[in-house]
C-alpha cells in the first residue's frame, strides 16, 4: 500500500511569520528547586528538582532528557505554573512563572491528557478557543488550519466522539488545541508517546514547521533518534540534577568527524589535513578529520601512505547521554 504523507509547512494563514534567530531568553531559570513532603506526618522531604539553571531561547526547539523520575516532568509544571518552587526562581516571556497574562501566550501538550469522553474533536477545539475567548470568526478559519497541520479529518472531528479516538489520535488533537491560540511558546511533553513510524515522522514535520515560524518549542522525549534530528539544544537531567547543557555539535561534536589511523606517508600532508595529529617514532599516526573524507583518501594514496582505520568519532545522542548517566552514577 502507497501512503502519500502530505505536510503543509506554513498552514496556518492566522499566524504570521517571526523571527527564528535571537539572542533573547525567552525562559530562564535560576537555581531552581522542588522539594515534596511526604509520609503520615508529611514529615519526609523529596527534593525532585536541585538548583536547575538554564535559558532558552527565542525560536529555537529544545530538548529535556532524562530518565524516568529525573525531574523532567517537575521542572515543566514549575515553568507552567503548574506547581509552585520550593526555591529559586524562574521568568517566562519576560514574567515571573505562574503569571496569568503570560499562560496566554504558551500551549501545553501533556503526556498523559484527560479529555471529555464524549465531545467531538471539533467540539474540543472549539471549547478549547472559548477558553481564550477567540472570536468565533477566527475559530472557523483557525479549526480546519489546525486539523490539517495535524493530519485530521474535518469529517473525523466533526463526528467521532473522542472516545472513541486512537491514541495517535488523541495525539493530534491535542497538539491542535496547545496550537489553538497562536502560542509564543509550546510546551510538550513526550510528543511522540503512542505514535507509529509514520506518526512520528508527521509530528516531526510539524514540529520543525513551529520552529519554521519562529516559535520556540520546550518538550520532553524519550525517543533520541527523533530528539537528534529536530532538536537545536538540549538538556540532561538525573536525580534532580541538571548535569550538562548546549547544542548537540557542543555536546556530540562535529557531523562528519573521523578517527584516523594510519602509517607512513607525508607529514606536511597529514598536517594540512588533519586536526590533533600525533606521529609516533615508528611512523603510525592518528588525527581527526572534519568533513567529507573522499578527497582526504585520494591524498593518501597519492603520498603512498597506508590507512590502518577511520570511523566515525562523533557520539549518537544515545551513546552520549547513557555515558552522561554512567558518569552521573
Amino acid at each position: 500500500m502507497n501512503t502519500e504523507i502530505k505536510i503543509k509547512l506554513n498552514p496556518l494563514s492566522t499566524l504570521k511569520e517571526r523571527e527564528t534567530t535571537s539572542t533573547l531568553p525567552v525562559i530562564q531559570t535560576y537555581e531552581l528547586r522542588k522539594v515534596y513532603r511526604t509520609g503520615f506526618w508529611l514529615n519526609q522531604k523529596i527534593e525532585s528538582l536541585k538548583g536547575c539553571s538554564l535559558s532558552v531561547y527565542q525560536g529555537e526547539t529544545f530538548s529535556l532528557l532524562g530518565p524516568n523520575g529525573a525531574g523532567k516532568t517537575t521542572l515543566l509544571k514549575l515553568l507552567l505554573g503548574i506547581i509552585r518552587p520550593s526555591g529559586g526562581r524562574g521568568v517566562l516571556l519576560g514574567q515571573p512563572l505562574g503569571d496569568r497574562i503570560c499562560k496566554q501566550k504558551i500551549g501545553y501538550l501533556p503526556e498523559n491528557a484527560y479529555y471529555y469522553d464524549y465531545l467531538t474533536g471539533w467540539e474540543f477545539l472549539e471549547m478549547a478557543a472559548g477558553l481564550f475567548q477567540l472570536p468565533h470568526a477566527l475559530q472557523r478559519q483557525r479549526i480546519p488550519e489546525l486539523l490539517e497541520l495535524v493530519g485530521l479529518a474535518q469529517s473525523v472531528a466533526k463526528k467521532k466522539q473522542l472516545r472513541q479516538y486512537s491514541k495517535g489520535m488523541l495525539q493530534r488533537i491535542g497538539l491542535a488545541q496547545a496550537l489553538i491560540n497562536d502560542p509564543e511558546v509550546v510546551f510538550l511533553d513526550e510528543p511522540m508517546s503512542g505514535l507509529d513510524p509514520i506518526g512520528r515522522y508527521q509530528m516531526r514535520k510539524i514540529i520543525l514547521s513551529l520552529r519554521d515560524l519562529g516559535k520556540t518549542i520546550f518538550f520532553n522525549s524519550h525517543i533520541l533518534s527523533e530528539v537528534e534530528q529536530i532538536c537545536d539544544r538540549i538538556a540532561i537531567l538525573a536525580q534532580g540534577e541538571l548535569i550538562c547543557t548546549g547544542s548537540l555539535e557542543e555536546l556530540l561534536g562535529r557531523p562528519n568527524t573521523y578517527s584516523i589511523k594510519g602509517q607512513g606517508g607525508d607529514q606536511n600532508m597529514l598536517h594540512q589535513w588533519l586536526h590533533h595529529l600525533i606521529v609516533e617514532p615508528d611512523g603510525s599516526w592518528h588525527g581527526q578529520l572534519q568533513g567529507e573524507p573522499h578527497e582526504f583518501l585520494v591524498s593518501l594514496h597519492q603520498t603512498e601512505a597506508q590507512l590502518v582505520a577511520m570511523n566515525l568519532s562523533r557520539l549518537s545522542l544515545e551513546e552520549f547521554f547513557l555515558q552522561q548517566l554512567q558518569q552521573k552514577a
